[in-house]
């Protein structure tokens, strides 16, 4: 952890966000707190803005109108460049599409976090060992063989991918971690693998977890469950281009 210890990790407020060319906006949000170290669990139906939602959260996408901040930092003030900085220092991202880069490798996808942020870097040495054991390490976990750890993300299954994308979020201990759907392409060994070495891993760094997913099952690991259907007040509106 930095010295960036606030009493919430994420606020919104007075959210208003709607994409190009929709008449109705996807996400009006009145207020959302997440306290620091919290795990909360985001549910909702297909389409009512949950990805729309950690978009904003990780500065990806800004509001028309309101205010978001991160970590004590108001987020959608700094520009795209600041914005994609603090993300890339304080922030692991799940992607529901993953976001591998093919052409590189198992381990060299896991340790791109590291490769951006000089604060991801140093968390992830201050643990003594080497950053390619800890990412073997965190692939191992996950049950990832190690004969697959120097071949091309290209050559795994999209199961295994996405085992590639939770081992790279992890790494270098963010004080947010993010999951859209993180668990969707995996067996229930594998799930029960990748919940259990997040919520030790986030323990372990006192991160913040907000995990988005339609499995009900798992709402059981987290302190807290939200419905984006109770506090989003256009969540009946199904913009295009929006999937969950």
């Amino acid at each position: 952890m930095t010295s960036l210890t606030p009493e919430f990790a994420i606020q919104l407020s007075q959210i208003q966000f709607a994409w190009p060319k929709q008449d109705t906006p996807t996400l009006l949000i009145d207020e959302l707190t997440i306290p620091t170290q919290q795990h909360v669990f985001i549910k909702g139906p297909s389409g009512c803005g949950k990805s729309t939602l950690l978009s904003l959260l990780t500065g990806i996408i800004t509001p028309q109108s309101g205010k978001i901040t991160v970590l004590g930092q108001p987020l959608n003030q700094l520009n795209q460049a600041r914005r994609d900085q603090f993300r890339s220092h304080h922030i692991g991202y799940i992607f529901q599409q993953f976001n591998l880069l093919p052409y590189l490798s198992v381990i060299d996808n896991v340790l791109l976090p590291c490769r951006f942020s000089k604060i991801r870097k140093q968390r992830a040495l201050q643990s003594g060992s080497t950053l390619i054991e800890q990412a073997k390490q965190l692939l191992q976990r996950l049950h990832l063989p190690e004969s697959v750890f120097e071949r091309p993300i290209s050559d795994l299954s999209i199961g295994q991918q996405q085992r590639v994308a939770a081992a790279r979020a992890l790494i270098g201990q963010p004080e947010i971690i993010i999951a859209d759907e993180p668990t969707s392409a995996l067996d229930h060994d594998n799930r029960q693998a990748f919940i259990e070495l997040l919520i030790e891993e986030a323990n372990r760094s006192q991160a913040s977890v907000i995990f988005v997913s339609h499995d009900s099952s798992l709402q059981a690991y987290f302190d807290r469950t939200i419905d984006l259907m109770t506090i989003n007040s256009t969540s009946n509106f199904h913009p295009q281009g929006e999937h969950s």
